[in-house]
């Protein structure tokens, strides 16, 4: 059986409900649709879609982080979070439990002008690889994902000139070095090494989207043993609603 999967980092489900977020979510017809930056409280929009059970992880704070993810097929067991209070106030993590692997979507924080949040970035990647590997123990794990990071320069139009700006530091592209090389993958690279010009971002200015000045930071990583099942990784870069695009996951399971 073959499931899809999609992910997507909507900036704000409000807004984009009222720009054909349902008729994307239509069209896209996945088995699993993930989203991240949702923006929103419980009882903020009554988004329901026949077919699918939904399941939300808010941020304490208003209108700040939050993911979702729609889904077909029961799961075993639904987790918010990572269980590690300094991580769980803001809405980042959600974790279904299906018979044959883990689903995570989680949406990354970023470090942020000036790097003002890069130390605890760093922490929280620590954190978040343990606990993939505490996971991944036990099942394979599908994570996905606003990662916040442009892992190599072809990730992004403008490798030089962003260097020391927050989603493209050395210390950032460590730490995702460090999540592949403890036994992940990274879906798109690895089915499309070479392939440029591939972004799920594009800032608001300099009409960066018309341009394709964009970055590569939304991922479906798989642990090492899943990847023989992969069958396709893309990225859907004309859906407009969002500064990112939809990215697409199949897997044979």
């Amino acid at each position: 059986m073959t499931f899809k999967f999609i992910s997507w980092n909507v900036n704000g489900l409000r807004a984009v409900a009222g720009k054909g977020f349902a008729d994307t979510f239509a069209q896209l017809d996945a088995d699993f649709f993930c989203l991240q930056e949702t923006k929103m409280q419980e009882g903020q929009l009554d988004l329901a879609f026949e077919g699918y059970q939904s399941y939300w992880s808010y941020a304490d704070k208003k209108g700040y982080s939050g993911t979702a993810i729609y889904t077909r097929h029961e799961p075993l067991r639904v987790t918010t979070g990572m269980g590690i209070d300094e991580h769980d106030h803001e809405g980042r993590v959600i974790t279904l439990e299906m018979p044959d692997f883990y689903l995570v979507t989680v949406y990354t924080p970023n470090s942020q002008d000036g790097l003002r949040r890069l130390d605890y970035r760093m922490r929280w990647e620590d954190d978040f690889r343990r606990y993939l590997l505490a996971l991944d123990t036990q099942k394979p794990v599908v994570v996905c994902g606003d990662l916040n990071v442009a892992h190599a320069e072809i990730d992004l139009k403008n490798p030089k000139t962003n260097r020391k700006n927050a989603g493209f530091t050395d210390e950032e592209r460590a730490k995702m070095t460090q999540l592949l090389e403890a036994g992940f993958a990274d879906t798109f690279r690895r089915l499309h090494p070479d392939v440029t010009d591939a972004y799920s971002w594009w800032s608001y200015r300099f009409k960066a989207r018309e341009k394709n000045a964009g970055w590569r930071i939304d991922y479906f990583v798989v642990s090492e043993r899943l990847m023989p099942q992969v069958k396709e990784a893309s990225i859907h870069s004309s859906v407009m609603g969002s500064d990112h695009c939809p990215v697409e996951l199949l897997i044979e399971v």
